[in-house]
């Protein structure tokens, strides 16, 4: 793969130089709530203009659907991510080499033990790379909305949680092979729960509550993991050789959710191994809870892009860059 050191030294000046950047940052109304990706892709563009090149820089915002899009490009076929490069002289950006390189740290060259925490709100987003993980991690750690069908796999009592009850069998048979394999697949003991989703506007305090996660109340939902849960997730993170984070423990926006998450982050920093934070929520959450990015081995800009590689997929774009 080419790279822009190469570009950079063959000499663009005067030369117009296409950046496809992802710029699909998170957006509270009008106002930017995490610029991380903008920062991010700051250096390449900085280093081509700085070399007299005429930059043209491309993004998305968003989805067709108008749904919200919380992904790097290069897993995506898109006509600026994959043709174009087949049209014209093309080098991969300082972010890409980067994370290129931080993903292979991931799946080909991993000091152990090796420790994955997943969150987020659905576990059908997280399945294929759990089908992969359970061959190579050590130990998995499971928060946020996609805990609860896990729980539920278990056979707890979720109360009014958010579940996905379609993805219970894949789940139940996910559990037994990480004990088959040896993978030590880890849930929540307790939740931070309450009668209603807080409001994420004005921040009001929403009584939350907490109560052991295989018996929450009928009448309650869980939107974080509980202290002993953050106390155990430190636990098995403290050991790690190589850590990989993706997803929040819960409703990180709204204060009273915002421990598990917290707890994590803290964990992280205070490990002495090579962590990752695979973008997207969780990015956003580091930076919201005000943690230093300096602390972390690395904060990924694509989070659905670092999942697809880690379930051993092709990226269309790395594929066109390679071309």
């Amino acid at each position: 793969m080419k790279t822009i050191d190469e570009l950079l030294a063959e000499g663009v000046a005067g030369k117009r130089v296409f950046v496809r950047a992802d710029l699909n940052v998170p957006l509270d109304g009008a106002t930017i709530t995490d610029d991380g990706r903008i920062r991010a892709v700051l250096p390449t563009v900085k280093a081509l203009a700085d070399a007299g090149a005429k930059v043209v820089v491309a993004s998305h915002l968003g989805r067709p659907k108008g749904e919200p899009d919380r992904f790097g490009a290069v897993h995506r076929k898109h006509a600026s991510v994959f043709d174009l490069p087949a049209r014209l002289p093309h080098a991969a950006g300082f972010l890409i080499a980067t994370e290129v390189g931080v993903l292979k740290q991931l799946t080909e060259d991993v000091k152990r033990p090796y420790v994955v925490a997943l969150g987020g709100s659905k576990v059908s987003d997280k399945l294929a790379v759990i089908d992969e993980l359970l061959g190579r991690a050590d130990r998995i750690l499971i928060g946020g909305g996609m805990a609860f069908t896990f729980l539920k796999a278990k056979g707890y009592e979720i109360g009014a949680s958010l579940v996905q009850d379609d993805q219970l069998p894949v789940v139940t048979e996910y559990v037994e092979r990480a004990e088959k394999n040896g993978v030590e697949l880890v849930v929540p003991v307790d939740v931070v729960a309450a009668a209603r989703f807080p409001d994420l506007k004005t921040k009001a305090p929403s009584d939350p509550v907490t109560v052991d996660a295989d018996a929450i109340p009928a009448d309650l939902m869980g939107l974080d993991i509980g202290p002993r849960t953050g106390a155990l997730y430190a636990s098995k993170l403290a050991d790690a050789g190589t850590v990989f984070w993706n997803g929040p423990m819960g409703v990180f926006e709204h204060p009273d959710y915002a421990e598990g998450t917290k707890a994590v982050a803290q964990a992280l920093v205070d490990s002495p191994a090579f962590t990752v934070v695979g973008g997207g929520d969780s990015a956003a959450a580091v930076r919201l809870l005000g943690f230093d990015e300096n602390a972390f081995g690395h904060i990924s800009t694509g989070g659905g892009a670092s999942l697809e590689y880690l379930e051993g997929k092709t990226l269309p774009g790395l594929a066109a860059l390679e071309g």
